[in-house]
């Protein structure tokens, strides 16, 4: 299989180390000179990348055409060729099946995607819209893949990942209030580390749900009560679930 990718960004390189250096057969790839820092680091390391002089040589000459720029770039694609036989997968949020079919005006399947960056390590699930054979076996030698027939369904799924950074930003306010209590700042980051990467690990444990795994790290009365119910309020969880809702209006 050639794959293709247009916009070679941090989740571009993530697949491309994911796919090449894991197991199976090492694909062809073929990248856009978008992002050409990234590309040439990624041709220099890895024998069957190769950077291409533009788009539509991109697009011309793969199997598979992921399409990994923003979505307010997406005007670049337009008049891009796509043979019908091609495979694009669309990395972009909020930009609908139905918007990138006007946009490269081809009669090719496309699905929609939402690669993480743990794909690096093959160890992340990307939801797929709709299922699609070609699509699905790609993520599949990345960590697994979630495919859903609706696409309403999968903005959920998109919204969702819109709550990464807000998790470190949590993890760096608490080791920020350990040091302002005297905590050296490189110890409390590390105990703040290793603290939520062995919880984050029960995480595997799917026999449980979330709130059963949030009951069994909590004692009736105890600390991890006191700070959930008193931070953690109903408005809390109120305001969290509007700025998802707003969000995934915009998404739709």
């Amino acid at each position: 299989m050639r794959i293709g990718i247009i916009g070679v960004g941090e989740i571009a390189r993530a697949i491309v180390t994911g796919l090449l250096e894991g197991d199976g057969p090492p694909p062809e790839v073929l990248l856009s000179p978008r992002g050409a820092a990234t590309a040439a680091e990624l041709a220099a390391r890895y024998g069957t990348v190769r950077v291409c002089g533009g788009n539509q040589e991109v697009a011309g000459g793969c199997d598979v055409l992921i399409v990994a720029v923003r979505p307010q770039d997406r005007q670049a694609l337009a008049g891009l060729a796509v043979a019908a036989g091609t495979v694009v997968v669309s990395l972009m949020a909020g930009v609908s099946l139905a918007e990138l079919r006007r946009l490269l005006a081809t009669d090719a399947p496309l699905v929609r995607a939402i690669p993480l960056p743990p794909v690096r390590e093959r160890r992340s699930v990307t939801v797929t819209c709709p299922p699609h054979p070609v699509a699905d076996a790609l993520f599949d030698r990345l960590g697994g893949t979630l495919p859903v027939d609706d696409e309403d369904a999968f903005n959920v799924f998109s919204a969702l990942t819109a709550t990464l950074t807000t998790h470190y930003a949590y993890l760096a306010t608490l080791s920020s209030w350990a040091a302002g209590h005297g905590i050296a700042p490189d110890q409390a980051e590390r105990y703040v580390r290793g603290l939520f990467a062995d919880l984050g690990r029960s995480l595997s444990d799917e026999t449980r749900s979330l709130d059963r795994l949030a009951a069994d790290h909590e004692t009736p009365g105890g600390t991890n009560e006191r700070i959930r119910t008193t931070w953690f309020s109903p408005a809390n969880a109120t305001a969290l679930r509007e700025a998802l809702d707003a969000l995934l209006t915009d998404l739709t």
